[in-house]
């Protein structure tokens, strides 16, 4: 880790637990960032799915059966 890492993480070890929580949670958040490219594109794959399900270009299995293995 560089010194700047190291020296956040040594001033954050000296916070409370419950400060400390509340760092992790926003450091995490901060990660999870809608990217709307990849939502578009996701939407489009989905949408793409559908579609072949809907002309049985596509297997599908039911969820009993995909369960049923981890019984």
């Amino acid at each position: 880790m560089s010194v700047t890492v190291d020296k956040i993480l040594d001033d954050a070890l000296t916070l409370s637990p419950a400060e400390r929580a509340a760092l992790v949670e926003e450091l995490l958040s901060s990660l999870d960032k809608p990217d709307p490219a990849l939502d578009r594109l996701w939407a489009e794959e989905a949408e793409a799915r559908i579609d072949a399900a809907e002309r049985g270009e596509m297997k599908s299995v039911p969820a009993s059966q995909v369960f049923g293995k981890y019984d």
